[in-house]
């Protein structure tokens, strides 16, 4: 018996919601923090302008948003507006997203240019705000399965501690998201002198020092300005991070 077209309304508003609750149960979140280069500093182009079908930002009010460049906008760490461009968010989330489990796909972003790592340290404003809007994120429905992070170009002049303090800061995330096999990417810089090739050598024994970690390489990339991606790198560094992810939770399953 077909139903009356006065319930039509009624059918269709329980179908919505039914539909926008199985979304956001399924959604998966993805934490992206860092320096300058998370943020994203590359020259954005027309076509960077899209959205992604099933990709999905965390706005400033804590509320998903269709994901648009500049993914860093939203920080609430970040620097002025006019700085956040392209960085490899963009790339990551689009080859993530063609993967079947990954077709709802939330973005937390929130990075900061020229940002050390004793910054992003337990305790310090930046990575309260990150556990602050991951959490927000994870309070409207879905589950956190990775964070990515790039940074690194703040700390080439001591790179003494930065493996330890990574593994602090690693640990510390895993815990407060109860999560001890959270797969965590980081990614290498340019290395066009021997400080940042040091550093980018130091920062691959990573994932022996920390379980469910990856580091992707930075080479054959370049830099516009010397420290910076340009956009056709970035594109290629955020495809290298969704490989790298998505081989960590492969191992985990």
């Amino acid at each position: 018996m077909l139903l009356k077209p006065i319930y039509s309304p009624l059918l269709l508003f329980i179908l919505l919601f039914f539909f926008l609750a199985t979304n956001a149960q399924n959604k998966k979140i993805v934490l992206l923090i860092g320096q300058s280069n998370m943020a994203g500093r590359a020259h954005l182009l027309a076509v960077d302008s899209t959205t992604v079908e099933g990709v999905e930002l965390l706005n400033s009010e804590g509320q998903w948003m269709p994901a648009r460049n500049p993914l860093n906008q939203y920080s609430s760490i970040r620097k002025d507006i006019g700085m956040q461009r392209l960085g490899p968010g963009w790339s990551f989330a689009k080859h993530l997203s063609k993967k079947k489990d990954f077709n709802t796909l939330g973005l937390v972003v929130n990075a900061k240019g020229g940002s050390a790592i004793n910054e992003w340290m337990p305790g310090t404003e930046f990575y309260s705000e990150a556990v602050r809007r991951t959490k927000q994120a994870i309070e409207q429905g879905g589950e956190l399965v990775g964070i990515a992070w790039h940074q690194g170009e703040s700390d080439v002049k001591d790179m003494s501690h930065y493996l330890a303090d990574l593994e602090v800061l690693i640990n510390s995330l895993r815990k407060e998201f109860n999560n001890q096999t959270l797969p965590f990417v980081a990614g290498q810089i340019i290395g066009n002198n021997p400080g940042r090739a040091a550093f980018n050598g130091l920062i691959l024994s990573l994932p022996e020092k920390v379980p469910h970690t990856a580091v992707v390489a930075s080479k054959g990339l370049k830099v516009f300005d010397g420290v910076h991606f340009d956009n056709k790198s970035q594109k290629k560094l955020g495809k290298r991070y969704a490989k790298a992810f998505l081989k960590l939770v492969k191992q985990g399953n």
